[in-house]
């Protein structure tokens, strides 16, 4: 199971983690859920439909979405 713990501005809480189960579905919790295998740290800028997305494991990239949203997060990738 790939755990997201999430600190910023556009989620449904401020920090919360994001269960992603082997099955594709997904799960939010408020707050930190342990235990936490840290695997990368990320910062995702969302403006508008753009995201740019710094991670220590993939490196920079951009993305488009769907969605209109507005979010600055810093995340923690795990197991």
């Amino acid at each position: 199971m790939k755990k997201y713990i999430e600190i910023g501005f556009g989620n449904t809480w401020f920090i919360r983690t994001e269960l992603e189960h082997e099955d594709g579905t997904e799960t939010e919790i408020k707050g930190i859920y342990s235990p936490f295998q840290l695997k990368s740290i990320y910062i995702r800028v969302w403006f508008g439909k753009r995201v740019f997305i710094m991670d220590t494991r993939e490196g920079m990239k951009l993305a488009k979405k769907d969605k209109k949203k507005y979010k600055l997060i810093l995340g923690f990738y795990g197991i």
